[in-house]
C-alpha cells in the first residue's frame, strides 16, 4: 500500500517516520505517529477517570463527565492533528483552546477537584496556540484562573500545589519548546539559503570566466576576421591565409579554455558538497555535525585534491542517507597529519552513528571514490564507526608544498 501525505497525495519513499518537534508532517504514517506520543501525555487524565469511577456521582454527573472528557481528549488531539496539517496563519486553534478552558472551569465546579488537572492540559495548549510574545501571559493567566477555580471549589492545599504548580511549569515549558521550533525552522530555511547562495557562486564563477575567455578571444576573432577580409578583396591571399590560421588557432585555445572551465564549474567544492549535505541529511532527519573551519581555506590543498576530497564528502553522504540505517547523527572532520613518508596529508573523516556497513562489500560508488583519489596520490578507508557503531569513511589527499614566501606572507597577513 502506497503511503499517503496528510492532504492525499502520495508521499515519497523514504521518509522518517520518527517524531522530530516542529518537522512538517509529510503523511498520515507521520501524523500517526505524532498523535501516539502525543496521547502518551494524557496519562494524567487518570485523576478525572478515577474520580468518575468510585461511583460518589449520580449517573446522569457520570454520563456527563464521561462525556465532557471525551470532548476535551478530542479538542487536544485535534489541536495537535489540526496544528500539523493546517497552514501556519489557521486561527481555529484559539477555538479549540477556548473550549478546553471553559471545560476544565465547568467540570471543576460541577465533578470536583480531581478536574482541575484539566487545567494543566489548557495551559500548555494556550502556549501553543498564542504568538511568543503573548504566551507567557497566557500560562500566567491560565495558572491564575486554575488558582482561582480551585479556591472556589474548596480544593485543599495540597491538590492546589500539585495542580497550579505544574499548570505553570509546563506551560513556560512549551513556551520554551515553541520557540525552539521557531528557531530550527528559520536555521533550515537558512542552511537552505546557504546550499542556494553556494550554488549561486559558482555559477557567477562560471559567468565571469566565460566572460574573460570568450570575450578577449571573440574580439580578436572578429578582428583577425575583417583583415582577413580585406586581405582577400586586395588579392593578398597568403597573408589571407595567414590570418584564418591565426583565427583557427584562436578557436582552438578558447575551446580548450572553455572545457577547462566548465570542468572547474564540475568539480564539487567543499562548501557547496557541504551545504548540500546539510540538505540532504536534514530530509532524511540526520543531524549534521559539521567541525569549525572545515571549509576555510588550507595552504596547499587546491585543484584536484579538493575536489577528490569534495567527491568523498558527498559519496560518504550519499552513502549514509540511503544506506545508514538508524543513523540520528553525521558527524564530519577535516585535519592535517604527516605520514611516514614525510609527506603532509589532508584528511576528511565523515562517520555517523547507525547500524554500520554490515557483511556486504564496498559499492560501485566507493570503488570509484577509491580510483578518484588514487588519481590524485591519496587513498580511501572504510570501516565501522568509533566504538564499532556506524560507518566511517576516511579520504586522505597530499597537500602540496607551500613556499616560504607564501607561507611568511600568510603569517604576516
Amino acid at each position: 500500500m502506497v503511503d499517503q501525505d496528510v492532504r492525499g497525495r502520495p508521499a515519497e519513499s523514504g521518509v522518517s517516520f520518527r517524531n522530530i518537534p516542529g518537522a512538517k508532517v509529510e503523511s498520515r504514517r507521520q501524523l500517526l505517529v505524532k498523535l501516539c506520543w502525543m496521547s502518551l501525555w494524557a496519562v494524567y487524565l487518570v485523576y478525572p477517570v478515577k474520580d468518575l469511577l468510585d461511583g460518589h456521582h449520580g449517573t446522569a454527573a457520570t454520563a456527563l463527565g464521561w462525556a465532557a472528557l471525551a470532548v476535551y481528549l478530542t479538542c487536544y488531539l485535534s489541536l495537535v492533528a489540526l496544528r500539523s496539517t493546517r497552514p501556519a496563519g489557521w486561527q481555529g486553534h484559539y477555538v479549540i483552546a477556548a473550549v478546553m478552558v471553559v471545560l476544565a472551569v465547568t467540570t471543576s465546579f460541577a465533578l470536583g477537584e480531581a478536574w482541575l488537572t484539566l487545567f494543566t492540559y489548557a495551559s500548555v495548549c494556550i502556549a501553543v496556540v498564542l504568538p511568543a510574545r503573548f504566551s507567557v501571559a497566557g500560562v500566567a493567566a491560565a495558572t491564575a484562573l486554575a488558582l482561582v477555580v480551585g479556591l472556589l471549589v474548596h480544593a485543599d492545599h495540597d491538590t492546589l500545589v500539585a495542580i497550579v504548580v505544574p499548570c505553570f511549569l509546563s506551560g513556560l515549558a512549551m513556551t520554551g519548546l515553541q520557540r525552539l521550533i521557531s528557531t530550527m525552522q528559520e536555521l533550515r530555511e537558512a542552511r537552505a539559503a546557504v546550499a542556494h547562495l553556494a550554488a549561486s557562486e559558482e555559477r557567477l564563477r562560471l559567468a565571469r570566466d566565460l566572460h574573460d575567455l570568450l570575450g578577449h578571444s571573440l574580439s580578436l576573432i572578429t578582428i583577425k576576421s575583417e583583415l582577413a577580409g580585406r586581405f582577400m578583396d586586395a588579392g593578398k591571399q597568403d597573408e589571407a591565409r595567414g590570418q584564418v590560421a591565426d583565427i583557427e588557432s584562436v578557436a582552438r585555445q578558447s575551446l580548450i579554455d572553455v572545457r577547462e572551465a566548465v570542468s572547474g564549474f564540475r568539480r564539487p567544492t567543499l562548501p557547496v558538497e557541504l551545504a548540500a549535505a546539510r540538505t540532504a541529511l536534514t530530509t532524511a532527519r540526520i543531524t549534521l555535525e559539521a567541525a569549525p573551519g572545515l571549509t576555510d581555506a588550507r595552504p596547499g590543498l587546491d585543484g584536484e585534491e579538493a575536489g577528490a576530497l569534495a567527491w568523498a564528502l558527498r559519496e560518504a553522504v550519499t552513502n549514509i542517507v540511503r544506506h545508514g540505517t538508524d543513523a540520528t547523527a553525521c558527524t564530519v572532520t577535516m585535519d592535517e597529519v604527516w605520514e611516514d613518508d614525510g609527506r603532509r596529508y589532508a584528511v576528511l573523516e565523515v562517520a555517523d552513528d547507525g547500524r554500520g556497513p554490515g557483511k556486504s562489500g564496498p559499492g560501485n560508488g566507493l570503488s570509484g571514490l577509491a580510483e578518484r583519489l588514487a588519481l590524485v596520490g591519496g587513498r580511501l578507508e572504510t570501516g565501522p564507526g568509533p566504538r564499532g557503531r556506524g560507518f566511517r569513511l576516511r579520504a586522505s589527499v597530499p597537500l602540496r608544498a607551500v613556499p616560504a614566501a607564501a607561507g611568511a606572507d600568510s603569517v604576516r597577513e
